[in-house]
């Protein structure tokens, strides 16, 4: 059988009528962004901003027609306002500031964090997990966006498996484990299925996860970023209300000068920079307790003293924490009284407390942790 193809995926996009203007999503020129990859099929809906909860069902529409194509083994549509606004939609005065952007609030959650690497392999998801689960065992009401769309990791590291519900078909429910809520494309998407979507897309996607979910209450959202410093850390950083950020970094040079660059972003962009990280420090012998620095050792430190931010700590390289991070019972939970369960704990606290004064300094109560 061939494969799939864009004119039979627009064929069937074709026959999806928008309700208000009674013509077919294909001839109002609404489809962009067709993706097809060995049977998954990807797109994005243009809407007006304005109407966007009210095209959900429109979205899921799309997606049934395509996923009924014979070939297809995923489809996944997202509704973004990539094209400009009619000029009487936009308000009035002057546009706002490189990085002052409006960051509208995520209701119910209190504080945002995102924790961030200039590049990949550094064992920055690793690290979020264990500070939000022991965030979680600290107290706090804790969530987990997982913003890494190409290759999402919290489904596994939290040990979560399924789909998200969503009782109105409009918000989802996120997924709980260990105390918290997570939310992932992970969850949406098989684990093997790659996504192969342009930048408006992840975006959108970004955006729906956000705010398309049904966070409740939460003193924190920890959001596990990308690597890197493109457009969706940008995103991410100037449209969401991010009340600091954490950088994570193996101690070799070549780590710290992409670290480097993830901080300046967060500074260009007017997010706090509530310290730096070193993972995988050093890697201590298990039978003779030799301690080696495989990736050198305390140059995030020094980073840290150089760029006038807080060094949180190091994380040593464990074979414990790899094996409890890819079983899905992150080394916070699966053995809380460990050395490397510990270092996170105290790094979770210090990070909780920074951001804690700051919701002080505006007016606002905090909550207290308790040290298990």
């Amino acid at each position: 059988m061939e494969g799939i193809t864009e004119k039979q995926v627009m064929a069937a996009l074709g026959q999806v009528m928008e309700p208000g203007a009674g013509r077919d999503i294909v001839a109002l020129g609404m489809i962009s962004g067709v993706v097809v990859r060995d049977g998954n099929v990807g797109f994005s809906i243009e809407v007006d901003p304005r109407q966007g909860a009210r095209m959900e069902p429109l979205r899921k529409e799309a997606e049934s027609k395509v996923q009924s194509l014979p070939g297809v083994v995923s489809v996944t549509a997202v509704l973004t306002a990539h094209k400009d606004a009619p000029a009487e939609s936009r308000p009035a005065g002057p546009a706002p500031a490189p990085g002052q952007a409006a960051r509208a609030l995520v209701p119910g959650v209190r504080t945002i964090v995102a924790v961030a690497s200039g590049k990949g392999g550094v064992g920055k998801s690793t690290t979020a997990t264990n500070l939000a689960v022991a965030m979680a065992r600290q107290g706090l009401k804790v969530g987990v966006l997982d913003a890494d769309i190409y290759g999402p990791s919290q489904p596994r590291m939290l040990g979560i498996s399924g789909r998200p519900s969503s009782p109105d078909g409009k918000i989802l429910r996120p997924m709980e484990n260990y105390g918290l809520k997570c939310m992932s494309m992970g969850f949406l998407v098989a684990e093997d299925t790659p996504m192969i979507w342009r930048g408006p897309m992840v975006q959108s996607a970004l955006q729906q996860m956000l705010r398309d979910v049904a966070w409740g209450e939460l003193d924190i959202l920890v959001v596990d970023m990308p690597p890197g410093t493109g457009d969706a850390q940008l995103s991410m950083s100037q449209q969401v209300p991010l009340s600091g950020a954490v950088i994570v970094s193996t101690p070799q040079d070549i780590a710290l000068l992409d670290a480097r660059k993830g901080l300046n972003m967060f500074r260009k962009v007017d997010v706090p920079v509530l310290g730096i990280i070193e993972n995988m420090s050093m890697f201590v012998c298990p039978n003779c307790g030799h301690e080696s620095h495989i990736f050198s050792h305390g140059g995030a430190e020094r980073e840290a003293e150089r760029l006038g931010v807080e060094f949180l700590g190091g994380i040593p390289l464990d074979i414990e924490i790899r094996e409890t991070s890819d079983s899905g019972r992150p080394i916070v939970v699966s053995n809380p009284d460990s050395p490397q369960a510990q270092a996170y704990a105290a790094m979770a606290k210090r990070i909780w407390d920074k951001v804690a004064a700051g919701l002080e300094d505006g007016g606002r109560q905090a909550p207290k942790i308790v040290m298990q």
